[in-house]
């Protein structure tokens, strides 16, 4: 039996996930945490897992964050991305943090099943339209910079950054990135703690040569 862990900050879509997984008895779920500080910590303490699957957009520490770090200290856990989001940089961001997949929110059971099985095999498994993003993200020369090393940040914050140096408002910034204001808020919110800044100013002279 492959164990699945879950980690989902909306309860209703953790719920619904878990569902489809136990639709066949050869997937358990072993636990369900809400952000990656506590996926961390059920790890840390032992708990056997095979395969995660992964939201991006999280309180505390994202998604991202999580699956490099789980990544470098489990290498045998698979993780798979399992988002609202399938736009090139959500995608980005997943491939260079480790992640063995990325799947939709909205895949029927059949595919969750088959992607777990396939990433135990060694695979990729990807949503058809994220796969033909990643295809083209990956033929590009400039895939490989778009982490700043340093501050471990991630593509989409360092364009948020950007965007905040050129004084832009929140609802600016959701328009020009087709995010909503809460997520930049979010963004703005993990720069301010990997940065160890409180405010634009200091986040935007830590950071002054990108």
């Amino acid at each position: 039996m492959i164990q699945v862990g879950i980690v989902e900050d909306i309860t209703r879509l953790g719920e619904e996930l878990k569902s489809k997984i136990e639709l066949s008895e050869a997937f358990k779920v072993v636990f369900f945490k809400s952000n990656g500080n506590d996926v961390l910590k059920v790890l840390r303490k032992g708990q056997d897992v095979d395969v995660i699957l992964m939201d991006i957009e999280m309180p505390g520490m994202s998604g991202i964050e999580a699956t490099q770090k789980i990544t470098k200290e489990f290498p045998e856990i698979k993780v798979i991305i399992c988002s609202i989001y399938d736009d090139e940089t959500s995608i980005l961001d997943a491939i260079l943090a480790g992640a063995t997949g990325y799947l939709l929110k909205e895949e029927s059971p059949n595919t969750i099943h088959n992607a777990i099985e396939q990433s135990m095999r060694g695979g990729s498994p990807l949503n058809p339209v994220v796969a033909r993003k990643t295809l083209r993200l990956l033929s590009s020369p400039q895939s490989e910079k778009n982490v700043v090393v340093d501050y471990a940040l991630t593509k989409r914050e360092v364009e948020v950054l950007k965007l905040l140096a050129e004084g832009k408002s929140y609802d600016e910034m959701a328009a020009l990135l087709t995010i909503s204001s809460g997520t930049i808020r979010k963004h703005i919110e993990n720069l301010y703690r990997k940065l160890e800044v409180n405010n634009k100013i200091d986040a935007i002279r830590k950071l002054g040569r990108i």
